[in-house]
């Protein structure tokens, strides 16, 4: 691990994997999303650190109790005492992760119907969650005194979950920078290693040895967990970061791709915003959805709490079925859904973030084939709720009915997901001679029931009479089979 730290802290000049890609944005937009993202759809999230033990405003407090006039700043004081006695760092040793269980939680996932897990490898906060030769400030080294991205990643692949990591150390340059500006333990210098650089966030530009460590950390996770997802927060976006971006994609690229690679898995990239030129890797939408369907492949990524992506104390969560209906609209626009869960200090995940996993696995059981491996159809959804496009609105959308239906493709199957149950029969206008007078509808089924539904073919709509029994809760999925008219 020493020889790999060596070579990557060169920074730029450090040779890449070897491969067919070269580390500019042109070579680099030959690669191809990997099918296992594209059919797996919906992934976990997994927001976990030392923030967890005060359990207070958010996943951000380790800023925030620095940042004066803030709830956490006047939280922190009262409780734990002035920032020159107690800091951030002395919330480490009570972040033990004594009941974490690495097997329960991936087996927790499976059952949900996730394909595909994502743990924070790194936050803004510094602290590494795995065993890391760049730094003393990790799990495996401090705190839990245990490689938490290590252990996960051997039970989600035991139980065929695909692995990848999270890196949100960019924005790592500035996040302790208002402890520099009063008598805190950042401003002592004893603490650098976790707590540097500290620059100020507006006036500042990440410097060559901030990017070089920044590259080393993203290459160490690499070569050592082999994640088939890396997900990037939003400060890569800044232009320093731009070469090194090419060089790591065409490193991570050259190792992992799906076909002819060292690994043959088959990788992908999320970022934000405009940080990477469309093409190169997969955009990443925060608490947010997109209103049309989209050619290239796109993730949403949300969480089933609402305050806090990170475990806070009374906290508020999303119901099952606003996400169920998330996850249908995103997918019928060629995107997944990445959903977090934010566990206690101890390594447990809350009772409430359980329920709604739980609950989201039993719709996939008897719907999962509308969503699984699917792709869109001529048109992603008809009915009155129109969802708008744009980060931090998931918890503002309004509620769907059962006029509301989105459509997905796999094979000659349409899948119309119907977002409510009607009061006599799902009407959809999609499907109606007038809308698809191009196809031949051979068979039409209620996912869930055994039992034949009564359907009929009409001028402005499909006609499928609502059985009295409901096969399942929150959306409701008829499967068309069509074929095209000669």
């Amino acid at each position: 691990m020493l020889a790999i730290a060596g070579m990557v802290l060169i920074g730029l000049g450090a040779a890449g994997a070897e491969g067919p890609y070269e580390a500019n944005w042109e070579s680099l937009k030959a690669h191809e999303t990997p099918a296992w993202y594209l059919d797996g759809k919906f992934g976990i999230f997994i927001h976990w650190g030392a923030y967890s033990v005060p359990a207070f405003g958010s996943e951000w407090y380790p800023r925030n109790m620095y940042k004066e006039k803030t709830p956490e700043f006047k939280h922190h004081v009262e409780t734990y005492g002035p920032q020159s006695q107690f800091g951030y760092k002395d919330f480490i040793p009570s972040f033990r992760a004594e009941k974490f269980d690495a097997a329960a939680w991936a087996e927790l996932f499976k059952r949900a119907g996730a394909r595909y897990v994502v743990p924070v490898a790194e936050h803004h906060d510094g602290f590494q969650m795995y065993d890391s030769a760049l730094s003393d400030y990790t799990a495996m080294k401090m705190g839990p005194k245990r490689d938490i991205v290590g252990e996960l990643a051997a039970a989600c692949r035991e139980r065929g979950l695909v692995f990848g990591v999270s890196s949100h150390r960019a924005e790592h340059w500035w996040f302790y920078d208002q402890g520099m500006t009063f008598d805190s333990d950042v401003r002592s210098g004893k603490w650098d290693k976790l707590y540097g650089p500290a620059q100020p966030e507006k006036s500042s530009r990440p410097n060559s040895a901030f990017l070089d460590d920044w590259y080393a950390r993203c290459i160490e996770l690499v070569d050592k967990y082999q994640p088939q997802l890396f997900w990037f927060d939003w400060w890569i976006e800044q232009p320093e970061f731009a070469p090194y971006l090419q060089k790591f994609a065409a490193h991570y690229y050259n190792r992992g791709a799906e076909f002819g690679a060292e690994w043959g898995k088959g990788v992908a990239i999320n970022y934000k915003n405009k940080a990477i030129p469309s093409g190169v890797a997969v955009l990443d939408i925060e608490r947010g959805q997109l209103d049309k369907t989209q050619e290239a492949y796109w993730q949403t990524d949300t969480s089933v709490s609402v305050r806090s992506w990170g475990y806070i104390e009374k906290d508020r969560f999303r119901d099952a079925g606003s996400l169920i209906h998330e996850l249908a609209d995103i997918v019928s626009k060629n995107g997944c859904l990445l959903l977090n869960i934010g566990p206690r200090s101890d390594g447990t995940i809350p009772e409430q973030a359980q329920a709604i996993l739980l609950e989201m696995g039993r719709w996939l059981d008897v719907n999962g084939e509308a969503i699984y491996g699917t792709r869109p159809w001529k048109t992603p959804g008809e009915g009155p709720t129109q969802v708008k496009s744009g980060s931090f609105s998931d918890d503002k959308e309004s509620k769907m009915t059962a006029a509301d239906v989105r459509f997905t493709a796999k094979g000659q199957a349409v899948y119309a997901i119907a977002m409510g149950w009607p009061e006599k029969s799902f009407r959809i206008e999609s499907l109606g001679k007038k809308s698809a007078a191009d196809l031949k509808i051979k068979e039409v089924k209620l996912l869930g029931r055994d039992e034949p539904v009564k359907w009929s073919v009409r001028k402005d709509c499909l006609r499928v009479v609502a059985p009295k029994d409901r096969p399942c809760e929150h959306a409701y999925v008829i499967r068309v089979i069509v074929e095209a008219a000669s």
